[in-house]
Parts: structure tokens; sequence; C-alpha cells
């Protein structure tokens, strides 16, 4: 069965792991728009609505957190799947997480199977 492919926003200030990413992600045929800090995520969703968003916990301008905290207060954008990447896996993590509602966190360094096998799960289970 073919999978639709879906837009992808990947958010990250390091530009190996957006590479990466891209990379990734782009296996299964969707397309990836690469921004490299907060500021440039948020511009880019004035405008579009990506099937699933992984935002960089630790960005210039503004992190994954805060963007994941107004994502999920806009109605057009509310249930777009929201991945947050971080390096750190602790309770504060995890709770910042759920507190501005995202939808999973993955940790670095990361499995690209893995990634690709729940960013696929989410955006499915947001269309049924």
């Amino acid at each position: 069965m073919r999978r639709m492919a879906y837009t992808i926003l990947v958010a990250d200030d390091e530009p190996a792991i957006r590479t990466m990413l891209e990379v990734i992600l782009s296996a299964d045929g969707h397309e990836i728009v690469a921004v490299s800090d907060g500021k440039a995520a948020l511009d880019y969703l004035r405008d579009n609505t990506p099937d699933a968003m992984l935002l960089d916990v630790k960005m210039p301008h503004m992190d994954g957190f805060e963007i994941c905290s107004r994502v999920k207060r806009i109605k057009r954008l509310r249930s777009i799947p929201v991945l947050l990447l971080t390096g750190f896996d602790d309770d504060q993590t995890r709770d910042h997480a759920k507190l501005v509602g995202a939808d999973d966190i993955v940790y670095k360094p990361l499995s690209g199977k893995n990634l690709r096998g729940r960013v696929n799960q989410l955006v499915e289970a947001r269309r049924r």
C-alpha cells in the first residue's frame, strides 16, 4: 500500500541535523520544509498548513516549546501533530512538552526508522 506524501515542517538550528531529518523523512516521499529557527517556522506557518511538525527544543529566537504552544492555540494549526526534538531525556522536558501540547517527543540521537514510523502514525491517526 502506497502511503500518502505529507508536508513536514522541520525546525532545527543545526544544519547537519536538518539535513539528516530531510533525508530520513523524504525517504517515504514526504515533502520536507526545513527552517533554521523558531521565527522562520512561524513565518512559514502564517501561510502554510503542514501535515506534521518536528521542532527542536533548543533554537535561537524561539524554542520548540514556544512554537508548539502558539501552534496549539491557532484553530487552523491545532490538530497538526507536533513532535519535539531534544537531547534531554528528563522529567522536566517531558512535563514541559505535555504542558505545551506536544504530541510526541523524539530524543537525539535518533533512529530514522523509528522516527518515520512515529511521524506516519501520528499523521494517519489525525486523518482518520
